[in-house]
């Protein structure tokens, strides 16, 4: 400092951050009130400060047979050893890293009761002292930071300021690491490598106990948090980025690699919950539906009803018993339902059963579905009229979109897995239904202006566990307003407000898919026009008569039904 001082030159001084202190190690402002402390002690005493000081350790009383010093293999070091009056055989010249394993051999080989230490930060070997200490039941001696004239950086800021000043790159490598389902166990011995092998392990916090003792670590789950992390910390080389499972499956991987653009990536796949489930089970899965209701609001009942196999990751505190119980309420009680609790875990547990007999069950938060139906349903539009509940005698007539219509109709609407959909004039809620049957990862709003038939498309909704309906009661396009935009939209009643809802719709998306039924020829007209009034480059218009048979004495005769006009519309 005094000769930058003198010279004009600029001085920097590297702070080595603070390792993690233990409760009972004991701390001293520098190496006289140490010694002071260790005077009223009794022990063998190992020193780890080096041999510059062992001259003022010399004041220890009967310091010859109690103390030991760790010291650098150099003729100097072992020169002032001697000086100090250590016996020879209480010099342990040693030239370091030193691991936690062995700085704790080195603590019960010569029995130290007390391990004197400088608070020199991770760099420094600090915490593998700290961990020795505690792992071989020594008491902890640390001689303080001493005040410094100058102020100290960390070790990023001091890379940090080096490479802007001389235009420096410290590229980084990150390993995306899949640890499989659960404990060590399921880790396969290539992501086990890459782990130890990390300077920084960074994960959710169940997930940091594959870190190594002397590894730094850092809790996060987001993406983002993942990244920005990295890039803040450019004193660490090599991290090891550990994921839940596999990295492929319901992984946070997807998001992640795109945000570490500025690193050398590579990914390591993990033994997944499913496979590791259905090994259990002794179940095949390259026929299973796939579906994650960790950390996000999910409808499983779809997937239930359409498929042979469903697997499922839940979260929340008892995610797997109100995945069940919602089975059960739907009407598919009589599934086999196949939990696995803590996966890959000392306390791992499977349960098997019908949803119905699970359904009281609890269970633990960290848990795997595999969901057995033998008679699956078709994924086919246009269900039966009688699927759906309708009015009771004492409720008035709400009206309902057949089913020839409602299959034609939602042919054209084309809708996709993701799609947010409108049904407008929804009656009964049968289009509602079917489109969330269709676009199970996506939001459909039932508007209606009438409370009997609201409460007509909640019934149905819940009868077929459509979750992802909303009801929205009120006139369009006046209760439509603060609705998100649609990508698609069913119009099967408009009160005379034709003109307006798709000016509104069109206004919320310019590229929303409008698919349009009419009974009357008023309507007809009004649709008419607006196919020309918008600018629509897709337009068509379909006239379906539906007949259907109804038995007559000992015949079968063709009953007509009023023709209806089905408009679909779209700008591309």
């Amino acid at each position: 400092m005094l000769a930058c001082s003198r010279t004009g030159t600029e001085y920097l001084r590297l702070e080595r951050a603070e390792g993690r202190r233990l409760e009972d190690a004991v701390t001293f402002a520098d190496i006289e009130a140490a010694v002071d402390y260790l005077n009223g002690t009794e022990g063998k005493i190992l020193l780890t400060t080096g041999s510059k000081e062992l001259a003022a350790f010399s004041r220890i009383n009967d310091f010859a047979e109690r103390a030991y010093a760790r010291v650098l293999p150099m003729e100097a070091s072992i020169a002032l050893c001697r000086e100090s009056g250590l016996l020879p055989s209480h010099i342990l010249a040693m030239q370091g890293p030193f691991s936690v394993g062995m700085n704790t051999a080195m603590i019960r080989s010569v029995n130290a009761e007390y391990v004197v230490t400088k608070e020199s930060g991770r760099a420094g070997g600090f915490e593998e002292k700290a961990l020795a200490a505690k792992n071989a039941g020594a008491k902890l001696v640390v001689i303080g930071r001493p005040q410094s004239a100058a102020s100290g950086h960390s070790y990023t800021d001091v890379l940090r300021l080096l490479g802007e000043r001389f235009n420096m790159r410290f590229r980084q490598s990150v390993t995306v690491v899949g640890v499989g389902a659960g404990g060590r166990g399921t880790l396969t011995a290539e992501a086990d490598e890459a782990i130890a092998s990390a300077e920084c392990v960074i994960g959710a916090q169940r997930m940091l106990a594959f870190a190594r003792s002397e590894q730094a670590v850092h809790a996060a789950i987001a993406p983002d948090a993942i990244a920005n992390y990295i890039r803040e910390h450019i004193e660490f080389s090599r991290f090891a980025v550990a994921m839940s499972g596999d990295t492929g499956l319901f992984s946070g991987t997807r998001k992640l690699l795109p945000l570490l653009d500025f690193c050398d990536v590579r990914v390591l796949p993990g033994i997944s919950s499913l496979s590791y489930l259905c090994a259990k089970l002794g179940a095949s899965y390259e026929d299973v539906k796939l579906v994650s209701l960790h950390g996000r609001g999910g409808n499983i009942v779809p997937a239930v009803r359409r498929n042979e196999k469903v697997f499922a990751l839940v979260g929340g505190e008892n995610g797997a018993a109100e995945l069940i119980g919602e089975l059960a309420r739907s009407g598919l009680g009589s599934v086999r339902v196949s939990v696995g609790e803590r996966l890959g875990y000392p306390e791992e547990k499977l349960t098997s059963g019908s949803a119905a007999e699970l359904s009281a069950k609890r269970f633990d938060k960290l848990s795997a579905v595999l969901i057995e139906n033998p008679a699956p349903e078709s994924g086919a539009f246009g269900l039966q009229d009688g699927a759906f509940i309708r009015n009771g005698a004492e409720k008035p007539v709400v009206p309902m979109t057949k089913s020839e219509v409602r299959a034609v109709a939602l042919s054209k609407l084309r809708l996709l897995p993701d799609s947010v959909a409108w049904d407008v004039g929804a009656g009964t809620g049968s289009v509602s239904v079917e489109m969330a049957l269709q676009t199970t990862g996506g939001r459909v709003y039932a508007i209606e202006k009438r409370a009997e038939a609201c409460a007509l498309i909640r019934e149905n909704a819940a009868a077929f566990g459509t979750k992802n309906i909303e009801v929205i009661e009120g006139s369009a396009p006046e209760s439509c307003a603060g609705l998100p935009a649609p990508t698609h939209a069913f119009i099967g009643g408009s009160s005379g407000n034709m003109r307006e809802i798709i000016a509104l719709l069109l206004g919320k998306n310019p590229n929303v898919r409008i698919v349009a039924a009419a009974i009357s020829l008023e309507t007809v007209a009004e649709l008419t026009d607006c196919m020309k009034r918008f600018g629509f480059n897709e337009t068509e218009a379909v006239c379906l008569s539906v007949s259907k048979a109804r038995a007559v004495g000992g015949y079968n005769l063709m009953t007509a039904q009023n023709p209806v006009y089905v408009f679909t519309m779209q700008v591309n």
